[in-house]
């Protein structure tokens, strides 16, 4: 293993440290010292290898994770308020926090939590002057219809309580960097034999939502149970998929229909009055599609809630 690539392991190794500690940290200090501590680099040399691993400056890193965190909350949350939302993210000022909002998403924070059709709520019907019902809210409940209807006709829906769960991974940032990341994992993984454990679980775990990230900056994470005993190794990491309750939707679906499958899973949640929790959304795969003559993956779709 030459040295290059051995230096570019530990890059990696210590970045997904900082990205992790950024997620959990959104409302704390993320000035540039205490992140570059955590990290273990110098401030120098961190700023210049965070945007070589991440893909953008640090500035622009957090700002944009704020943002895309105050954006789900107003979608999953609708009790806080915009100026609650400004004041615990670091913004001074309303303005400035609507100023950075519509950078990112074309509207104020207010006009957002009242326009999006993904935020799953139940909504009105509003009559325009001429006595015409709003085309978007037309629009928004026939989504709602449909996604009600697919979930009756295509899951299984259980509340779940899990257990601490030790997990090896390989993590990405992009869509398109996922099957790269399960290749990685599973080239650590065959020679163990840990796909040839009944008790092994390959799962799938989602630090951003589509619905309000870019698919090129979503981050997740491939990764297979393991034992007590495992190590981290080159680029695979260990972590742990935290305890709580998960409403859990099995679907015997195509790749095209995970979108779908995700979208009518958290209309059930908000319909049946449950809460997101602040974990991340995950998949656990039941077989390997690819193996399947229709293509078809058995897979619980997970939503960690309160």
């Amino acid at each position: 293993m030459n040295q290059r690539y051995t230096l570019q392991i530990e890059y990696i190794a210590r970045i997904d440290q900082v990205l992790k500690f950024i997620d959990e940290n959104l409302d704390a200090d993320l000035s540039l010292d205490a992140l570059a501590q955590v990290a273990n680099y110098s401030t120098f040399h961190f700023h210049r290898i965070f945007k070589q691993i991440a893909g953008e400056s640090l500035n622009t890193y957090i700002l944009r994770k704020r943002i895309e965190k105050m954006a789900s909350v107003l979608m999953y949350q609708p009790g806080i308020s915009v100026t609650e939302l400004s004041l615990q993210y670091g913004f001074n000022s309303n303005s400035s926090f609507t100023r950075a909002f519509k950078k990112y998403y074309g509207v104020s924070p207010t006009e957002f939590r009242r326009q999006l059709p993904s935020r799953f709520s139940k909504i009105r019907q509003i009559e325009s002057k001429n006595r015409q019902v709003d085309q978007i809210f037309e629009e928004y409940i026939c989504n709602i219809n449909d996604l009600k209807n697919w979930i009756k006709m295509n899951a299984k829906i259980e509340i779940r309580e899990f257990a601490p769960l030790k997990l090896a991974c390989v993590s990405t940032i992009g869509a398109q960097g996922i099957s790269n990341a399960y290749n990685e994992l599973l080239k650590w993984a065959v020679p163990k034999n840990l796909l040839g454990k009944e008790t092994t679980k390959i799962i799938t775990i989602y630090h951003d939502s589509f619905k309000i990230t870019a698919p090129e900056k979503v981050r997740m994470s491939a990764c297979i149970s393991v034992g007590e005993g495992e190590k981290a190794e080159g680029k695979i990491r260990l972590t742990t998929l935290k305890p709580g309750k998960c409403i859990v939707g099995y679907f015997q679906i195509g790749l095209a229909d995970f979108e779908k499958s995700w979208s009518s899973l958290f209309v059930w949640m908000n319909e049946q009055g449950y809460q997101k929790a602040e974990g991340n959304p995950f998949e656990i795969y039941h077989n390997d599609f690819r193996e399947d003559p229709n293509q078809i993956a058995k897979v619980d779709f997970c939503i960690p809630i309160r």
